[in-house]
């Protein structure tokens, strides 16, 4: 099996090695990016819902440039949601910034009662420009 090609955004590593995960690994011209949330510097959660989420978004855009993506690039979105009825406009909003022209990626959305503190994550598939 060929070693996995861990891409990771700069200035974010040690987040990684203290939760023993890559930020996203490139398969063929494909990057699977793990689920990213609206953590601060310091790793904590960003208290503001709204802010939450454009943090969240600002994250998963600084591991897409590390692998020479960009939103326009991504084929596949699942978001997490801690109450998914009352936090849909918020995420709305900001989805529309990011992928706000037609063709949509897919997207799942997904309520769930547990993130690490946080009250939203999304996690993309995206396909590598220039690839083969």
């Amino acid at each position: 099996m060929a070693k996995r090609d861990a891409i990771f955004p700069p200035g974010r590593q040690a987040l990684y090695e203290i939760n023993r995960y890559s930020a996203a690994i490139r398969s063929g011209d494909l990057l699977f990016v793990s689920g990213q949330v609206g953590s601060r510097e310091d790793g904590s959660p960003e208290p503001v819902f709204a802010e939450q989420v454009r943090l969240a978004f600002r994250n998963l855009a600084a591991v897409l440039e590390a692998a020479g993506c960009t939103f326009d690039d991504v084929v596949d979105v699942t978001t997490f949601h801690t109450d998914p009825a009352v936090q849909f406009e918020a995420v709305s909003a900001v989805r529309m910034d990011a992928f706000g022209e037609p063709p949509y990626p897919n997207w799942t959305a997904v309520g769930v009662n547990w993130l690490a503190g946080f009250d939203f994550e999304i996690k993309v598939v995206a396909r590598i420009p220039g690839s083969a």
